[in-house]
């Protein structure tokens, strides 16, 4: 493995990568202090990540799991998205205290509401391990060494340029995190899934969390008695905004990126696996969507699970556009036949087309088994179904049982079908009618025989996909054979690079480890003669406003206060207006887990929150466009505004330091 060192440091060393992208590792963020300064950074590599004094890695999270969050306050006090905190407002949600429709605001710290299975994780360190991993060490004992160092420690290892380094992160977990705030949907989730991936954009999504501690500031189960967390750092907050062309900085945990797929998987994506999902995921939006309208305990019950749904689904419909605009398989196509001229070693992209092949009928089963066989519960549990809502739910699982068996019978043209499906459907006469038969006995008898069979069944298939894979994970739609033949061709680009000297860098994929990306806020063209502005205010969420529509229907406070022009602090003029900023958008490099990452100014001071990307940037998980890519932030000052105006809340700022 030492072999690899020289030609990544010598690919680190050749500039910046192209644009804005690139999402990097923070213990080597000193490779790129250069370019950041020269487009307005003002700290230094140290202020970023150091393991010897406080940094802004110890003021970032990775919230519950797949979230970022940041610490603004030396309370431990921590800001994430409304849809990253989702599941825990709606699990204190109720017809009668209604969180998600009317926001949630605790008045003092005994109001802050506990959260079960809820965590966030600080970056202890991050330490390259390759050579001792080569020299015969294991990844147990190295993980193990680790979490040793200290209380709530937890390890893990993680690849990067699919094998040819590997590093230990180490983080501080922390258990007892309890919602202080969230504002009401239509301010959170303003917009729903209309809005959602789209700019202009005016969605307030925030909420506010409080990491508790035991009395000696160490990781502690929920107790009555743990006190706030005193964090090592936390954030200082910029009220004076931005504007166009100003330096920003994204800190957080981007989940997966697809930069050095093959282009048979390109196409693989763009006209198969995202078309397929999109399919189905309609049927169950259709279903979902049509229940929640339909009854105010249905929409909280699904809330989540709509969501969650819906974000993937939309984001995949971007992807394919995107893909289909610039053209990407043909690039890479072309990319490849450059590779091979440069470097002579055609037989690793011959032998990754190969193993493709041979891979997808497993890649695409298992991901239609995700879609469909894996999305039903087949136990419901007597204190489920006690609950008043269940009877109401009956007809939606149902109806929910039945479009799944019926897309995976139509679907499945890769595999033999699971021999106790096809019997199944065979007896009953349709795969609807075996639904039916199915839900029946998860409702009545979830130890019944025939479901423990189906189950079974449903085990071993995937089971066989896993061996024939050599992976549970469908990352980058990989399998054992297929990563060791990565780690050739990412070498070899890395050398092919090095050796031409380009203009570049290369950045290992996004994995949810901590990485920095940094850009500028910037419009974009999005249409020939339609440019849109990087910022947009409080006038375009009146505009909006309808309360004939749930997810447009605004508090009567905002619209009181914006008839009033009494924001305060937080007001701003825009083109002689007197208003408050909401969301900016900006050029930094992001994926999903990045919700909820602080976007820093030059100083490294808190100027907004990222929650999405524009549309036509889905694709930048594969592909990076630096003329459109674009992610989106909700404006700190609009968050403040609504704990203060709206929320009444304004005992928090006094927490956070403002600047």
């Amino acid at each position: 493995m030492k072999r690899f060192l020289p030609a990544l440091l010598a690919l680190l060393s050749l500039g910046s990568a192209r644009a804005d992208e690139g999402m990097w590792l923070p213990s080597l963020i000193s490779q790129r202090i250069r370019d950041m300064r020269a487009k307005g950074f003002r700290l230094t590599a140290e202020d970023i990540y150091s393991i010897n004094k406080a940094s802004m890695k110890d003021a970032v999270v990775l919230f519950d799991g797949g979230c970022t969050g940041e610490v603004v306050s030396p309370e431990g006090l921590l800001l994430t998205n409304h849809h990253c905190g989702y599941d825990a407002i709606q699990s204190h949600s109720s017809v009668e205290n209604d969180y998600l429709t009317h926001g949630f605001w605790a008045r003092s710290r005994t109001e802050e509401l506990p959260n079960k299975r809820l965590n966030v994780k600080f970056l202890v360190r991050m330490e390259e391990v390759t050579d001792r991993l080569a020299a015969g060490e294991t990844a147990e004992e190295i993980i193990g060494r680790a979490e040793a160092e200290g209380t709530g420690y937890k390890a893990q290892i993680e690849q990067m340029y699919y094998g040819n380094q590997q590093f230990l992160f180490l983080y501080e977990q922390f258990d007892d995190v309890r919602l202080v705030a969230a504002p009401p949907s239509s301010i959170g989730k303003f917009g729903g899934d209309t809005d959602n991936w789209i700019w202009p954009r005016h969605t307030g999504d925030f909420s506010v969390f409080r990491i508790y501690a035991g009395p000696d500031n160490k990781p502690a189960a929920y107790s009555p008695d743990n006190v706030p967390y005193k964090p090592k750092k936390h954030f200082a907050i910029s009220t004076k905004g931005v504007g166009e062309g100003d330096f920003t900085m994204i800190y957080g945990f981007p989940g997966n990126t697809q930069q050095y797929i093959v282009s048979d998987v390109v196409r693989y994506i763009a006209e198969t696996s995202d078309p397929m999902k999109i399919a189905i995921r309609s049927g169950r939006l259709d279903i979902i969507s049509a229940a929640q309208e339909s009854d105010p305990a249905l929409r909280i019950h699904y809330a989540a699970k709509h969501a969650s749904i819906a974000n993937a689904w939309k984001k995949w419909q971007g992807e394919v556009l995107g893909i289909e605009r610039l053209g990407t398989y043909a690039k890479k196509l072309e990319s490849e036949r450059r590779f091979i001229e440069a470097t002579g070693d055609a037989g690793v992209l011959e032998a990754l087309r190969t193993e493709f092949a041979r891979a997808l009928p497993y890649y695409y089963t298992r991901e239609l088994l995700s879609e469909t066989l894996l999305t039903l519960a087949y136990n419901y549990t007597d204190e489920e179904k006690a609950d008043p809502i269940f009877a109401k739910r009956r007809s939606v699982e149902r109806d929910l049982y039945r479009l799944a068996f019926a897309e995976y019978a139509a679907r499945n043209t890769q595999l033999p079908m699971i021999p106790e499906v096809a019997t199944g459907i065979e007896q009953s006469g349709s795969p609807e009618a075996y639904a039916d038969h199915i839900f029946s006995l998860a409702v009545a008898d979830p130890k019944n025989k025939e479901l423990a069979a189906l189950k079974k069944g449903i085990g071993a298939l995937t089971a066989h996909i896993v061996d024939e894979l050599g992976t549970k994970s469908l990352r980058n739609f990989n399998s054992a054979r297929m990563n060791e033949l990565y780690a050739r061709y990412v070498e070899g680009l890395r050398r092919w690079a090095a050796a031409e000297k380009r203009a570049g860098a290369m950045f290992p994929d996004a994995n949810l480890t901590l990485r920095v990306a940094y850009g500028k806020v910037a419009g974009y063209e999005y249409a020939d003669g339609e440019y849109h502005k990087p910022q947009t205010t409080l006038d375009g969420i009146i505009a909006k406003d309808n309360p004939a529509i749930y997810d447009y229907d605004i508090p009567q406070a905002l619209r009181d206060l914006h008839a009033s022009k009494a924001y305060g602090r937080w007001a701003v003029e825009i083109d002689g207006r007197r208003t408050v900023p909401v969301c900016f958008l900006a050029t930094n490099h992001t994926t999903g887990g990045n919700s909820g990452s602080p976007i820093l100014n030059g100083r490294g001071e808190l100027v907004g929150i990222n929650f999405d990307r524009t549309w036509r940037s889905t694709m930048s998980d594969i592909e990076f466009d630096p003329t459109i890519c674009r992610n989106i932030a909700v404006d700190i000052r609009y968050v403040l505004m609504v704990i203060d105006r709206i929320g009444g809340a304004s005992y928090l700022i006094d927490e956070m330091p403002l600047k």
